[in-house]
């Protein structure tokens, strides 16, 4: 398994967080990812990440589809494939409606039909080929007046991989018939195969692929407790952030973190948190979401623990483990990184010799 981070520019801390990167390298990690949400966006750190780092892969984890063109997309990664001399990883996502339609004012509608066609137009760029498409999202050129079909002044020099940020049954099938890596969150593995590897592989299927072909990227917080004390605060405090994630993420009609815990057998709770969540009942809504359901979806726990759960996501199918180490300084964080990075040596390593 490799072993990747996702970090978000910060003004206020951008320099720790370029040291946090570059000591990560240091400690033998495969990728960073660079979050877009509703702060900072991905390509600007991404170049300068480029400058400041020699091994590490580097991905956009992940642009927003609907904050920009196709084209858009395909110029800044080949810029970043380019000025890191091939280390860029393309991360899509569609993001949802409370960020798409309440922050940028673009219309969150058939983001399934715009994946698929931005992902073809910019795989056409990346080649170097003319563009000339005709979509129900995207015509290019647009039709009408003088316009001819063009190709970029530069083509790419490296190969590109795409990975795409999906939740739903739709979206997934999509990522197994187009995607070389599925960014994955809310994972459970014991409830992966009908959340997820399912349509998964009915995309890979229909395009004639195996799981082999594709990256599977899962994430999770990771954190050591060293007695039971240490994990019962540690499990207590993630509480009100999963709370926040199944009540107050979406929108009023769209939660794809809900819906996909839903699918893995806590779809009573999951509604029940929204419902608290939605009516300003934040503290109720935390005390709904219990320990179970906190240690499934984080690595969290004893050395022992974290071991254990790593040998679970290997046998689930997870190819590239994205740890979000916790800490309240970069000291820290780091000793939790090594700490995990090594875990995950050990078990991908017992995992090729059949232990």
């Amino acid at each position: 398994m490799r072993t990747s981070t996702t970090i978000e520019a910060s003004g206020a801390n951008w320099r720790e967080t370029v040291d946090f990167v570059t000591e990560a390298e240091k400690l033998g990690m495969d990728i960073c990812w660079v979050a877009e949400a509703w702060g900072s966006e991905a390509p600007s750190p991404l170049g300068y990440l480029a400058a400041r780092t020699e091994r590490l892969l580097l991905g956009s984890g992940i642009i927003q589809l609907a904050t920009r063109s196709p084209v858009a997309i395909a110029r800044a990664a080949i810029t970043l494939s380019q000025i890191s001399e091939g280390r860029f990883l393309l991360g899509l996502g569609p993001s949802g409606p409370q960020v798409i339609e309440g922050l940028h004012g673009v219309p969150f509608a058939r983001p399934l039909t715009r994946m698929r066609e931005t992902v073809e137009i910019v795989r056409r760029a990346v080649a170097g080929e003319k563009i000339s498409y005709e979509g129900r999202e995207f015509v290019i050129p647009l039709p009408g007046g003088d316009a001819r079909p063009m190709r970029l002044s530069m083509r790419a020099e490296h190969d590109i991989p795409v990975h795409l940020a999906t939740l739903s049954p739709k979206m997934l099938r999509l990522t197994g018939e187009v995607a070389d890596g599925w960014l994955g969150t809310s994972f459970v593995p014991e409830g992966a195969k009908e959340a997820y590897f399912d349509h998964l592989d009915a995309g890979l299927a229909a395009a004639g692929r195996v799981r082999a072909d594709l990256d599977i990227c899962q994430g999770a917080e990771v954190a050591f407790a060293d007695d039971e004390g240490v994990l019962r605060a540690m499990v207590a405090s993630r509480k009100k952030e999963l709370a926040f994630s199944l009540g107050g993420m979406g929108s009023a009609t769209t939660n794809f973190y809900n819906s996909a815990y839903s699918r893995q057998g806590w779809s009573e709770v999951a509604g029940e948190v929204r419902e608290r969540w939605r009516s300003g009942d934040r503290e109720g809504a935390a005390g709904l979401v219990t320990d179970e359901m906190v240690l499934a979806t984080t690595l969290i726990g004893t050395e022992e623990m974290v071991r254990a759960r790593l040998r679970v996501w290997r046998a689930a199918g997870v190819d590239t483990v994205r740890l979000y180490p916790a800490g309240e300084t970069l000291e820290a964080r780091l000793a939790t990184l090594g700490r995990a990075i090594e875990l995950v040596r050990e078990v991908g390593a017992g995992a090729e010799a059949g232990a």
